[in-house]
């Protein structure tokens, strides 16, 4: 079994950054891909980036590229997201998600097995 817990969100103004952890515990950090999925009201979930379990690969949704970084420390047993350069159209529930069984940064939801409880992010205009 394997737990995720977000933390870093908030309220931002339009242009500014905030950066999200996600602490897994249950584990080794090696063990799992992980990756950020977000949802907006009335939206389906959506796919942010991804991260390998040796964080040697990234994968970040064309939308977020040079905004977004995903990064992880194996030691800590966290995944971090930067978000830089936010936007009103980011606000949404993030949520952290992790999985045992693949080994690559998938952007399919369906692929992980375990998710967080989600950390509002909140971006004025």
């Amino acid at each position: 079994q394997v737990q995720l817990v977000e933390s870093g969100g908030g309220v931002v103004q339009a242009g500014g950054s905030l950066r999200l952890s996600c602490a897994a515990s249950g584990r080794t950090g090696s063990s799992y891909v992980m990756g950020w999925f977000r949802q907006a009201p009335g939206k389906d979930r959506e796919f942010v980036a991804a991260i390998a379990r040796s964080g040697g690969s990234t994968n970040i949704a064309n939308s977020m590229r040079g905004r977004f970084t995903i990064s992880r420390d194996n030691a800590k047993n966290t995944v971090y997201l930067q978000m830089n350069i936010l936007k009103p159209e980011d606000t949404a529930v993030y949520y952290c998600a992790a999985d045992l069984t693949i080994f690559s940064p998938s952007p399919l939801a369906d692929e992980y097995d375990y998710w967080g409880q989600g950390t509002q992010v909140t971006v004025s205009s």
